[in-house]
């Protein structure tokens, strides 16, 4: 995809009304909601998959609505609102036009709603319930209402916990409605529990979408949930098939480009998940190019960020720079207020340093000068100061680390006092960084007991920790360095426990495989060296990359030869 052509879709059915409409009175209040509008903007041929939504209303807008539940299921947020819209002006007495803007608003896949979107859902949802309509339409108005009611007392977990209960008797009713079942499943995905790895939800979930998925091979929603609930190194296998097919049932979205390479970056399958990316990021700045967005767009940064990690374990170094390079002078983002925009420009940086153990380069790490308020994203800065305090306690600057230890622990702070339960990973995260940067700093003072101690704790968390949904890995993973110290420590075996470990939840690193035929070598084990040494040289046989762990890898191999 090396040229996306943006169309302007024309909705030429929604200027006519019907005789219905003509007769029709708007609520007035309508005039009061911010709703966006205008010419929906999509990249490509405007292809999002196929779907039919039985509760459209007058057949002149079923074409409109139809395509609006389609965009909501690839996330296309701000184009799906425009298309409910535009199905409310051809037929104001539409209530399930209004169920979509609420949807559309609610994202319940991503972060909460801010004030101002809860304040407008529950403004749409307060005209549509006034509107006549049969009992499925109103089961689908009150399960979002369940969500928008009472937002400014009750918490935003709970909520969702009531929208997804309001869903789960909607397709126990309706047990023909496919986008109920659809629906459902999305509402379980939204409140998994996102700090364990029992993973209940995603399985309950994966197994209603995939008795779909036969029937309805492109279907954006089905595919696209198939893959955010396998989304964990337990079940990502078996979202293998679906993730090499949602690229093709959702060309037009940038969203549906990127979505596979979580699978594959899960299974280590980084030239699928760079191919991935490059369609996705392409898609993001045509988007952001035809919006006259006045920053980049979240896209572009998300698919860069994924682009950047599987560069990395290729060992390709000059495009994994060369896609940071894209990004790392600009200073607006669109929208500015997101995890998947802040996350990328603390954590790329960040991956390259550390990844390449340039502990120099990782201590001289400056937050990008941006329009954000860094104060603001206490886990995405944590990123930066976890960062500066590895590079710095391997350059021995100890008074540099404790400093940035401090740092750590206030933003850990900054995070339990928001009371949000939708930050537990962030957290927990912050928490392995903190433990990780004490242990190394004990260690690196020679208080080696400690120092492996403290590790091991970090350790332990991570196991119990899933991976934040937005990143494609930590910048460096505790059990990882965990290994690294056990090699420093003269433990070869035990180092190889932990790569071992390694790498059956994160397959194919590149550190991971080197330490691993490390520590196999120093084993004894020339066996697994070789195994390990070999799949070295395999990731990395097309990436012209220079780093010197391969040359070490090809002169061992060429003499055991």
């Amino acid at each position: 995809m090396n040229s996306l052509k943006l169309i302007t879709l024309v909705f030429g059915l929604l200027l006519f009304s019907n005789c219905k409409n003509k007769s029709s009175k708007p609520n007035p209040a309508l005039a009061s909601i911010d709703f966006l509008r205008g010419d929906l903007l999509l990249c490509g041929d405007g292809q999002f998959g196929e779907l039919k939504f039985s509760l459209s209303c007058n057949y002149e807008t079923r074409k409109a609505f139809d395509l609006a539940v389609a965009l909501l299921h690839s996330f296309q947020y701000n184009e799906s609102e425009k298309a409910f819209v535009k199905v409310i002006d051809a037929d104001p007495n539409c209530p399930m036009a209004y169920w979509g803007v609420a949807m559309s608003i609610y994202h319940a896949a991503w972060f909460p709603p801010s004030k101002e979107d809860l304040i407008k859902g529950s403004s749409v949802l307060k005209i549509a319930k006034e509107l006549s309509m049969d009992d499925k339409q109103r089961d689908y108005i009150n399960a979002i209402d369940a969500f928008y009611t009472d937002w400014e007392t009750i918490d935003h977990q709970t909520r969702a916990k009531r929208f997804e209960n309001k869903m789960e008797q909607i397709h126990l009713k309706y047990s023909e409605d496919i986008e109920a079942a659809i629906f459902y499943s999305l509402a379980l995905f939204s409140t998994r529990d996102r700090v364990g790895k029992d993973f209940i939800n995603e399985r309950k979930a994966g197994k209603i979408l995939e008795g779909l998925f036969k029937e309805n091979p492109n279907h954006p929603g089905i595919a696209h949930y198939i893959i955010h609930n396998y989304d964990n190194p337990v079940l990502a296998q078996k979202g293998l098939e679906t993730a090499r097919r949602y690229a093709s049932i959702a060309p037009s979205s940038a969203h549906a480009q990127h979505m596979p390479s979580h699978i594959f970056t899960r299974l280590g399958i980084w030239q699928e998940s760079i191919n991935s990316n490059i369609q996705s990021t392409e898609s993001a700045r045509c988007y952001a190019e035809a919006a006259a967005l006045t920053g980049s767009y979240f896209e572009e940064l998300h698919g860069i960020d994924y682009l950047v990690y599987a560069y990395l374990q290729k060992g390709d170094n000059t495009n994994a720079e060369y896609q940071y390079n894209l990004i790392k002078e600009r200073k607006k983002f669109h929208p500015m207020m997101l995890t998947a925009v802040t996350y990328p420009l603390t954590a790329i940086p960040a991956r390259l340093a550390l990844e390449n153990k340039n502990w120099k380069r990782a201590a001289d790490l400056k937050l990008q000068d941006t329009d954000l308020n860094w104060e603001k994203f206490p886990w995405q800065k944590a990123i930066h100061h976890f960062a500066v305090a590895m590079g710095a306690v391997n350059t021995n600057d100890f008074n540099t680390v404790q400093q940035e230890i401090e740092v750590l622990k206030k933003l850990h702070q900054d995070l339990i006092a928001k009371n949000d339960k939708t930050k537990s990973i962030q957290i927990k995260l912050v928490e392995i960084q903190i433990k990780t940067s004490q242990a190394w700093l004990s260690f690196r003072k020679n208080e080696l007991k400690e120092g492996l101690a403290l590790m091991q704790e970090a350790v332990e968390i991570e196991r119990h920790t899933s991976k934040h949904p937005v990143t494609p890995g930590d910048v460096l993973p505790a059990i990882e360095l965990l290994g690294d110290m056990l090699l420093e420590l003269n433990k070869p075996k035990e180092a190889l426990l932990a790569y071992e470990e390694d790498l059956k939840g994160r397959p194919h690193r590149f550190n991971g495989i080197y330490g691993a035929a490390i520590a196999a070598k120093q084993s004894g084990d020339l066996n697994k060296a070789t195994l390990y040494f070999n799949q070295l040289i395999e990731l990395t046989k097309n990436s012209n990359s220079d780093r010197p762990e391969i040359a070490e890898g090809k002169k061992f191999l060429k003499q055991a030869i």
